[in-house]
């Protein structure tokens, strides 16, 4: 879809989700909290945890893991961005809060002593082995600490995020074996090579996206008149490469470069979830509350 006159700005549908605000303290059912793992508390890393309202410690919960897009960023639409894991939406317009443990991860300076906003490491090398290092614990610590399911994780991100899903969680044999599925939202891995860290080429790209094997992915992007970018630019890159898994591709329906998408009801949205749920080996019937808590 190019962008038109009646293309949708998100302003104009009403959320019908808030996004809770990241605070201090132990995580609990429907709450969000600042955590660090514990190899890095002596460090100003940090992550956010979400347990969602449905939570029990004697049940196992499919757990997503979000990235975060690049940060400081607006654009003419008044879309912005911070970078920040605090400001991330993805994991909760995903799972309206229930059903799913949320987590967002951060990017890791080069040494790896603290978050940061823009890519991961630090120009001009980019340096992406410290967050990776950090994804590669914390995911195995959040689910045998708070039950999270190790066959049910699914890696999902917004813009640098969307990047990631593939240039982090496919990086290499060992944090590739994490993800049962991805969600990347607006970039994809390998669509362009102009980008500043390194090993953007499509080369790498595609040994990453080999990794991939014949697990599914849903790929979306909002509607835009940049050609290099958009959805069908992404097609055709996964085209190119003579890729066999399960993609699925969907525009978000909106004109905006903004994960608060999600927080509205939408035929996207509905598509996402409903595609989430077909692909989980997690059994979400069997979790509490989950009539109640129903979000397809």
């Amino acid at each position: 879809m190019h962008i038109t006159n009646e293309t949708p700005d998100i302003c104009s549908v009403e959320a019908d989700l808030i996004v809770p605000p990241m605070i201090s303290g132990q995580p609990e059912r429907g709450k969000r909290v600042r955590q660090t793992i514990p190899e890095y508390q002596e460090t100003h890393v940090y992550h956010t945890l979400y347990l969602p309202s449905n939570w029990s410690s004697d049940r196992q919960y499919p757990l997503l893991v979000e990235f975060t897009g690049n940060g400081p960023y607006h654009d003419k639409y008044h879309d912005i961005s911070s970078g920040r894991v605090e400001d991330s939406k993805l994991g909760f317009g995903i799972s309206a809060g229930h059903n799913f443990i949320w987590l967002c991860l951060p990017y890791l300076n080069n040494l790896g002593t603290t978050n940061v906003t823009q890519w991961w490491g630090n120009k001009p090398d980019y340096y992406v082995e410290p967050t990776l290092d950090y994804c590669k614990n914390a995911v195995p610590w959040v689910c045998q600490k708070y039950n999270g399911n190790p066959n049910s994780v699914i890696i999902t991100g917004f813009s640098r995020g969307a990047i990631a899903c593939n240039y982090i969680g496919l990086n290499n044999d060992e944090i590739s074996k994490l993800w049962a599925a991805f969600i990347p939202y607006s970039h994809y891995d390998g669509v362009l090579e102009t980008w500043s860290y390194s090993a953007c080429d499509r080369a790498s790209a595609l040994t990453r996206l080999n990794r991939l094997k014949n697990r599914p992915q849903f790929i979306c992007h909002e509607a835009t008149n940049n050609q290099q970018i958009g959805l069908n630019a992404t097609k055709c890159y996964l085209d190119s490469t003579g890729i066999q898994a399960p993609l699925t591709f969907r525009e978000t329906g909106f004109r905006n470069h903004n994960d608060a998408w999600v927080l509205r009801s939408c035929p996207t949205r509905k598509a996402l979830r409903h595609w989430l749920k077909s692909i989980l080996t997690t059994s979400l019937t069997e979790l509490p509350g989950f009539e109640k808590h129903q979000w397809v």
